[in-house]
């Protein structure tokens, strides 16, 4: 069927398949680098406890057959390796069923690591991943065109994610409705970037603005993907700007990356590069797609009436293989910015006012004279969880005692995930506290004075000063 597949899209499914392929290589090794202190048999959250309680078919995962953490970081480089190899093209060089297995096993090794990541997996750029992830499948090699209908998946796929963060905003926080919230986002937002603090520092009415012309691009031109060329294109065009604005404001993992990728889909490139004449598809693989097709816009009634539901979910995923999902953020902005400091004393009988020695974290604040720097499109998963940490200890409260415990015993695991230790590894501290700051942007006049970007004023203690266990003495013979 020559209708089945949109030859002039094939530079477009390029660029899909080949950014894809980086974000699943980004991915990966963030889950190779970490899962140690934070899931492996040992972590906060293991993975053994978990999938103990929690039955397959709610979270369905390779390592319900088994687990190690030698055979989870196994799982975790061969997807980096497959993904290098789609990266590279690997994709086009075979033949279509061997090029839909490859884009397969990335897709069903991360499911198998997101379903088992519990809250340090718990973010909406995972789902999106995988839901795209798994349209990959289905979007064939160089040795057909683009299928018609995966293509509009992507753009449904898209629509929901700008269109869903538009909504949440508009129904959440007031200051969305107002134009105010860019007042404090930059401010408050989870791990500014290098250029947050000149973004915070723009004039009000630009704010304004910035706010606007985001309600426009989210609310107003997700609809236009759905109409003719070159309409479409330019509705994506305007999509991917203003991701490349976000991306330059502040560390948002993937999810501003992946979101162009997905936008590119909808580009219509072939009055630049032409159209490409491809042998008709064959039958199975048309049935294939259409089939699993059908099941996807089946699945996407829920989704859709999540969209117009007075009581939106955000970043919600309605089956535990995360096929189709619901997206958003920042349905509401913190006005003011707490952080969570972490404090060492060596101390055998430490006093609130003695020699304590902060930890430094690789994103999230520390020291006011240590300037954001950019990790997206990695993912610092913990120092995340250290914000919403800050907003609530609720947040906090599965995983907070075992990262003073790990840091008390000077787990080098978990020490790799810092920026910086004041204690080393084998000299672990005798007690390790929690103190809530507030912070601040300096101004610009602070700035020069002071050279630090931030200011912070201590609000409360946030854990209690915790001694380390003393040491068991040895049994005389």
């Amino acid at each position: 069927m020559r209708w089945f597949t949109a030859d002039g899209y094939w530079m477009s499914r390029l660029i899909l398949q080949r950014g894809l392929a980086a974000i699943y290589l980004v991915a990966f090794l963030a889950a190779a680098l970490q899962f140690r202190a934070l899931i492996g048999s040992r972590g906060m959250l293991p993975v053994p406890a978990f999938v103990a309680r929690v039955p397959f078919r709610r979270a369905p995962s390779v390592f319900h057959a088994h687990y190690s953490d030698r055979f989870f970081a196994g799982c975790a480089w061969l997807g980096c390796a497959v993904a290098l190899a789609l990266l590279a093209g690997a994709g086009d060089e075979v033949p279509l069923w061997a090029a839909m297995l490859l884009w397969a096993l990335p897709w069903a090794l991360y499911l198998s690591i997101v379903n088992v990541g519990q809250t340090w997996y718990g973010f909406g750029w995972e789902s999106l991943l995988l839901e795209v992830g798994f349209l990959a499948i289905l979007l064939g090699n160089d040795r057909v065109g683009p299928p018609i209908v995966v293509l509009f998946l992507l753009r449904w796929v898209l629509f929901r994610v700008e269109f869903g963060a538009g909504l949440i905003k508009i129904r959440g926080d007031a200051c969305w409705r107002r134009l105010t919230c860019l007042d404090y986002h930059h401010e408050t937002q989870p791990m500014p970037g290098p250029l947050s603090w000149f973004f915070h520092r723009l004039p009000a009415p630009l704010h304004r603005v910035e706010v606007a012309a985001n309600h426009g691009t989210q609310l107003v031109v997700p609809v236009l993907l759905f109409t003719p060329q070159p309409v479409a294109s330019v509705a994506a065009v305007l999509m991917i700007i203003t991701q490349l604005w976000l991306v330059l404001s502040g560390n948002f993992a993937w999810l501003n990356w992946l979101t162009i990728v997905v936008a590119s889909a909808a580009l219509d490139l072939s009055p630049l590069v032409g159209d490409r004449d491809r042998p008709a598809a064959p039958l199975w693989y048309e049935v294939v797609v259409l089939t699993v097709a059908a099941v996807l816009v089946a699945l996407s009634y829920r989704p859709a009436r999540n969209l117009f539901s007075r009581r939106q979910l955000m970043n919600f995923s309605f089956d535990p293989l995360h096929l189709v999902n619901t997206y958003g953020a920042f349905g509401s902005v913190s006005r003011v910015r707490m952080e969570v400091v972490l404090e060492g004393s060596a101390e055998p009988a430490p006093r609130a006012d003695g020699a304590w020695r902060e930890y430094e974290f690789r994103g999230k604040p520390g020291d006011p004279r240590h300037w954001p720097r950019q990790f997206a499109p990695y993912h610092l998963r913990l120092d995340w969880m250290m914000w919403f940490a800050a907003l609530s200890p609720a947040y906090a409260r599965p995983w907070f005692g075992a990262l003073v415990e790990r840091l008390l015993r000077g787990d080098r695991d978990t020490l790799r995930l810092l920026r910086r230790s004041p204690f080393p590894a084998d000299a672990p501290p005798r007690a390790v506290r929690a103190r809530l700051y507030r912070y601040r942007f300096t101004t610009p006049s602070e700035l020069r004075t002071t050279g630090a970007c931030w200011d912070r004023t201590y609000v409360r203690e946030y854990w209690p000063p915790t001694p380390a266990e003393p040491p068991v003495p040895e049994r005389e013979p």
